[in-house]
C-alpha cells in the first residue's frame, strides 16, 4: 500500500489528463491483483484439500500464461490415483476335473481310493494322472498346499450327484426344517402320532426330515414305511429328497409342502381319475343290466 500511496501522490502532481490516466491504471492494477489473489486461493485451496491417499501429483510445476492476469505457478494435473483396483472375488469352482490347468507348483495328492500320496510337484501329479488314466479334482484350495484327488469319471459323476442331492435337501434361507427319528419297529399308534405331527408341520410349509433306524430282528421295509407316511399327507406333501440309505441301518427322506402349481395339477389328476372310475362303474352297471 505504501507504493500505491506514492503513486497517488505522484499522480496529483501531473496534469489533469495524465492524472486521470494514472488513476485508471492504478485502479485496473488493484483489480487485477485482487482477482489474482482470489484465483490463487481457489486453485491452491482445492489442491490442498484433496486427500493425499487418493491422488498422487506430478512433482513438476508449470506456468499458466494469461494475458489478463500475471503468470500463475501451480502443480500439474494428477497423472494417477493411489487407489488400487480390487479384483473381483473368485466364485466357488464347480466340482469336476481341472484337466491340466493347475496354477499351484506343489500339491497334496490323494489317490482314487482316498489314500494320501503326500506332497508332490504338479508335473509329477500330471504324470501320475496320465499313467493311471485318471482325472485330477480340486478338493480344498484354501490350504497349503492345495489338496487334489485322482478320480475316475464314474467317481466324479457319483460325487456330483451326491452334492446336488445334498444341496437340494438343504433348507433354503427362511425355510424351517423339522426332524423326526424313530425305529422301524415303531408301534402303530406311535406312527399315527408321528404322522399327525408331520402333517401339522407340512401345513405350516416346513420341511420335514424323517429318519428311520432299522431295528434288530425287524424285517420292515423302511422305504415302504416312508411311502406309507407320505400317503397319509399326500394331499399337500411330496418328497423334497426321496428316501435313501444314509448309512448302514439308517435311511432318511425330506418332505415338503407342494407348490400352488403342483396342488392344481394334483387336483386335475384327482378329478380325471374320479371321472374315469365313474365311467368304468357306469359301463359295468350297463353290462350287468344287459346280461340280466
Amino acid at each position: 500500500m505504501n507504493s500505491f500511496g506514492s503513486l497517488k501522490q505522484f499522480a496529483w502532481t501531473l496534469s489533469p489528463l495524465l492524472r486521470m490516466t494514472a488513476l485508471c491504471t492504478m485502479k485496473h492494477l488493484c483489480q487485477a491483483i485482487r482477482n489474482e489473489n482470489r484465483y490463487a486461493k481457489r486453485f491452491f485451496g482445492t489442491l490442498l484439500t484433496q486427500s493425499a491417499q487418493k491422488w498422487l501429483f506430478s512433482p513438476f510445476w508449470i506456468v499458466v500464461p494469461d494475458p489478463r492476469k500475471s503468470a500463475v505457478f501451480g502443480l500439474t494435473q494428477p497423472f494417477c490415483t493411489g487407489e488400487k483396483s480390487h479384483a473381483q472375488p473368485k466364485g466357488k469352482t464347480a466340482f469336476g476335473s481341472v484337466g491340466r490347468r493347475i496354477p499351484y507348483r506343489i500339491l497334496h495328492v490323494i489317490n482314487q481310493d482316498g489314500e494320501s500320496l503326500g506332497n508332490m510337484h504338479r508335473a509329477d501329479a500330471l504324470r501320475l494322472m496320465d499313467e493311471r488314466g485318471l482325472k485330477l479334482v480340486l478338493l480344498r484350495e484354501n490350504v497349503e498346499p492345495p489338496v487334489y484327488r485322482l478320480m475316475t469319471g464314474q467317481q466324479i459323476h457319483e460325487e456330483q450327484l451326491k452334492r446336488a442331492e445334498k444341496k437340494k435337501s438343504s433348507p433354503k434361507p427362511g425355510v424351517v426344517q423339522k426332524e423326526l427319528s424313530f425305529s422301524s419297529a415303531i408301534a402303530k399308534n406311535d406312527l399315527e402320532t408321528k404322522t399327525k405331527q408331520i402333517a401339522q408341520w407340512i401345513e405350516k410349509r416346513h420341511h420335514v426330515k424323517v429318519t428311520i433306524r432299522q431295528a434288530k430282528g425287524s424285517s420292515t421295509d423302511m422305504f415302504m414305511l416312508f411311502d406309507q407316511i407320505l400317503e397319509t399327507v399326500s394331499e399337500k406333501a411330496t418328497y423334497l429328497s426321496k428316501p435313501k440309505v444314509a448309512r448302514e441301518g439308517v435311511s432318511t427322506c425330506v418332505l415338503r409342502h407342494m407348490s400352488d402349481k403342483e396342488l392344481k395339477e394334483r387336483q386335475k389328476m384327482e378329478i380325471k381319475k374320479n371321472n374315469t372310475v365313474k365311467k368304468d362303474e357306469n359301463e359295468d352297471l350297463k353290462s350287468n343290466e344287459l346280461h340280466q
